[in-house]
């Protein structure tokens, strides 16, 4: 498999289709390329916990992550994601890039059973940052993803008082947004399970 460089993974990604409709109370909003670009290209690079590992991306909406995952090797990636619509749209996504690796389960991440603990290599997740009406909702998803994970957890918070920075660009997706896109400063995390 050719080795992509970082720019070329952006560019790949910029290729995958979003949300038309974003849904308010599941805080979707998509990964946008040039940060899923740097995420993955550092958990590959950096900590080679992408290239022939099982990859599960929890809340992945459209699938940025998934493909973007499976273009740096994958051995196997599984989306998991509650709403039915993103789960098209991430179907879609697959049959344009001829994805043979990546497949996706429609189920609310946090009640996936326990008999998926240490059932993924690697766990990867842009998860609802808990505003609005899901306060907590990312502490749930990193506590299911670390029960899932055998070897580490690469997750997006939103932060404000961190020394070391990435800034998400959120377009607008909702009427109530005024601007056309504002930056959110988030920490880009690697967690550990007690097992490893």
């Amino acid at each position: 498999m050719k080795k992509l460089k970082l720019k070329e993974l952006e560019s790949c990604l910029q290729q995958v289709d979003t949300f038309e409709s974003p849904k308010l109370l599941l805080e979707q909003y998509p990964t946008r390329p040039h940060i899923a670009a740097c995420m993955l290209y550092t958990i590959h690079n950096t900590f080679d916990d992408i290239e022939n590992k099982t990859i599960a991306d929890l809340g992945c909406g459209c699938g940025m992550l998934s493909i973007g995952s499976a273009m740096l090797g994958a051995g196997f990636c599984v989306g998991f994601d509650i709403d039915a619509e993103a789960l098209e749209i991430f179907n879609s996504n697959l049959e344009d890039f001829e994805l043979t690796n990546v497949d996706f389960i429609q189920c609310d991440v946090c009640s996936l059973s326990d008999s998926m603990s240490e059932t993924f290599d690697t766990v990867i997740m842009n998860p609802p940052f808990g505003t609005k009406h899901n306060k907590g909702m990312d502490m749930i998803f990193l506590k299911r993803a670390l029960q899932m994970a055998k070897t580490a957890v690469y997750s997006l918070h939103k932060t404000s008082t961190r020394q070391v920075k990435l800034q998400y660009d959120l377009p607008a997706s909702y009427k109530f947004h005024k601007k056309k896109s504002v930056d959110i400063e988030v920490d880009f995390i690697r967690f550990l399970p007690k097992n490893s």
